[in-house]
């Protein structure tokens, strides 16, 4: 059994909206030094399936869970 986290962003140059307002209420809030925030989601799941874990789960990322058009991934497996 693997555990597997994927990671999964806006890829650069793509307006991240919640990560924008997330930025201005830390501002707001009195952290004036928080700049560029970007926000994510993490995916955690347990894979015993065959074949290789990191093969497939790279075919579930392009499949279902990364939009690769406008998102980039990164998949870790212990």
């Amino acid at each position: 059994m693997a555990k597997i986290k994927v990671h999964v962003f806006l890829k650069p140059g793509v307006l991240d909206v919640q990560g924008k307002a997330v930025e201005g209420a830390l501002q707001g809030l009195g952290w004036p030094g928080v700049a560029n925030a970007r926000v994510g989601k993490l995916i955690e799941f347990d894979f015993t399936g065959a074949g290789d874990p990191a093969e497939e789960v790279k075919k579930m990322c392009d499949t279902l869970l990364a939009n690769t058009v406008i998102e980039s991934y990164r998949v870790e497996v212990d």
